[in-house]
This record gives structure tokens, C-alpha cells and sequence, in this order.
């Protein structure tokens, strides 16, 4: 992560590893070590995970617990479940955490191969869960939004999901 002027404030590692098919990381990557760092930046708190990570909601929750304002969680996703499931979970953690998440995906064919379409469709999902700017899924283009962090108190004080928390009943979420 790198703040506006320039200065490296720290990396996030990807923590979920897929292995099914078409996606084989398993063989080349090994989990992340870091956990679910916020880094401060002269904007907000922001926290990552990457791609896959999207289908764990312990990480989201650990993001959230961890003070992040805003997640950004980039991809490269293709066609199939996969889609459904994007505009799915990043709506839903962004609700159930009171943030803002960056849903970020590439487009086009994997070259020289022609293969994988990515499907693109980036979006920017606010505290409520709802989106609020959407790229196309075809075209490359640079996706920008307002985000009103006043809307993060507002809904973490709405709903008080961190406050009514049950850790001591979560110990299966471990095992």
C-alpha cells in the first residue's frame, strides 16, 4: 500500500489460496503471513484482500475489526459462479462491516492464449451495501467515486453489528 505522496506504508499477502479448475496457485503460491493489516493513509484507514480472499468473511470481519475504512480488494476474475458471487459478497461485507469496498476487476482475454474472459464490472460498494459507481464490463477505464466517510459512523451507530458481537460463541469458526 502506498499513501498520495508517494510513501510505502506496508503490503498485504493473500491469505486463501484457490485450487480448482483453471485457477492452480496452489502450485505457485503459498498463504500470506500478514493477517489483515489497515494501513492509515492521509485519506482513510484501507485495508486489502485480494481476489479469492473475497469468499472468506472472517477475513472481511478481521478488516473491519482492524479500524479499515475502505477495502480494495483486487482481481482477476473470470465468467461463470465467480460473477454471480462478485456482486454478491463485496455488497454484503461492506453492509456487515460498516466500510466502503473497491471491487476491482481486469477485462478482456488473457493474451497470447485468448483464453479466460474476465468480466470486469469494478465497483466501489458503500457502508449500506449498495453500489455507487460501476465500470463496464468490456472496456478498460479508471473508476472513481465520492466516498462520504461521515457514512461509516453513521451506519456502524445504525447498526451496531461490532457492539452485539459473540466471540465467545464463535470458537467453531477455528477449528
Amino acid at each position: 500500500v502506498i499513501d498520495a505522496d508517494g510513501t510505502y506504508l506496508g503490503k498485504y499477502r493473500k491469505n486463501h489460496i484457490p485450487q480448482v479448475a483453471g485457477f492452480w496457485e496452489k502450485f505457485f503460491f503459498k498463504p500470506g503471513n500478514t493477517g489483515y493489516p489497515v494501513f492509515q493513509t492521509r485519506y482513510a484507514k484501507v485495508g486489502v484482500y485480494i481476489c479469492y480472499d473475497r469468499h472468506f468473511p472472517e477475513g472481511a470481519r478481521a478488516l473491519g475489526l482492524n479500524g479499515a475504512e475502505i477495502v480494495f480488494n483486487p482481481s482477476a476474475t473470470v465468467a461463470g459462479l465467480s460473477q454471480y458471487l462478485w456482486e454478491l459478497e463485496q455488497p454484503a461485507h461492506a453492509a456487515a462491516n460498516g466500510y466502503f469496498v473497491a471491487a476491482i476487476n481486469r477485462v478482456g482475454r488473457e493474451a497470447p492464449w485468448n483464453i479466460c474472459e474476465f468480466y470486469g464490472s469494478s465497483y466501489f460498494a458503500n457502508p449500506r451495501g449498495k453500489i455507487i459507481a460501476q465500470a463496464s464490463p468490456t472496456e478498460n477505464q479508471l473508476l472513481t467515486a465520492e466516498l462520504d466517510l461521515d457514512m461509516i459512523d453513521e451506519v456502524r451507530n445504525l447498526w451496531q453489528f461490532y457492539r452485539d458481537r459473540r466471540p465467545e460463541t464463535y470458537g467453531d469458526l477455528t477449528k
